[in-house]
């Protein structure tokens, strides 16, 4: 069944209620771009993306999503169980040994709605434009959705998949970049400069959006079925969506300290207080 905004919206506080759970039980983990793409992965399964049950790997006649920057399995992994992917309870697993739930996403124990193994960063992209290709070549006219990290386009592979993207058409693809200015080691500005990344986007041959409000749900599913409508036009898509790291826990924003760090039990209890829920459903 369809979820309203508000049942969305509340969703959302859910997932970064998860998020900082299971990163705080095993005291490992990123949290901050996690907590800062809560509103994408929500919009984007919540209402964006068509996909079907059971899960298949080869996911014919449905779209595809593949996370790039796979460190932020924290979101992708709250994500997928509030949908139905596999049980909630599940995510008491993360990170321990013999889960499912690895801190890097893998396919070989069979996670529903993991289609690539991610985390080692730049290769997002090749995958799904391989993936974006095959439906061509099979008829399918479903899409294939990608998530990168600002600074993971620091590395080279991303920029060689570009310009492949645009030189062969594959215009049934939606590149989403992560804007949020922070990575491991500080501001991506201070480590290695992107530059204007719009102007760029569109030099190698992409059709470009820009989304300030990365943290807006509303905003979010706006922008994504603005990028759906610019789909077979001959146009790669891609979207840069400004988020903040952090969101929605005031200490953990403005700053990439929680990149990939766990907050202890007081920093959790005054956290869940800014993430209040009238009828939580904690795992």
């Amino acid at each position: 069944m369809s979820k309203s905004i508000e049942e969305l919206k509340s969703l959302t506080t859910q997932i970064r209620r998860d998020i900082l759970r299971m990163v705080h039980a095993v005291n490992s983990g990123h949290p901050g771009g996690s907590l800062g793409c809560t509103e994408y992965f929500t919009a984007l399964y919540g209402k964006v993306m068509n996909y079907k049950f059971p899960f298949t790997m080869e996911g014919k006649n449905e779209d595809l999503f593949f996370l790039s920057n796979g460190h932020i399995s924290p979101v992708f992994y709250s994500t997928l169980a509030r949908f139905d992917f596999f049980p909630v309870a599940e995510l008491g697993t993360f990170r321990k040994l013999g889960t499912r739930l690895q801190g890097h996403p893998t396919t070989h124990d069979g996670l529903p709605g993991i289609r690539v193994a991610s985390g080692s960063l730049g290769q997002g992209l090749s995958v799904a434009i391989g993936a974006a290709l095959g439906k061509k070549l099979d008829g399918d006219d479903s899409l294939v959705y990608v998530l990168q990290g600002d600074g993971e386009l620091q590395e080279g592979q991303n920029w060689e998949a570009f310009m492949y993207a645009a030189a062969k058409k594959v215009d049934n693809i939606i590149a989403t970049i992560d804007y949020n200015g922070r990575q491991i080691d500080g501001d991506t500005d201070d480590v290695l400069d992107l530059g204007n990344l719009h102007a760029k986007m569109e030099a190698f041959g992409w059709t470009v959006l820009n989304e300030k409000n990365g943290n807006d749900l509303e905003a979010v599913i706006a922008i994504l079925e603005r990028a759906k409508a610019e789909t077979g036009k001959g146009k790669p898509v891609c979207i840069l969506l400004h988020t903040e790291m952090g969101h929605g826990v005031d200490f953990m924003m403005g700053t990439h300290a929680w990149h990939g760090k766990a907050p202890s039990n007081e920093q959790l209890d005054t956290a869940f207080k800014q993430l209040y829920l009238e009828a939580p459903a904690d795992y």
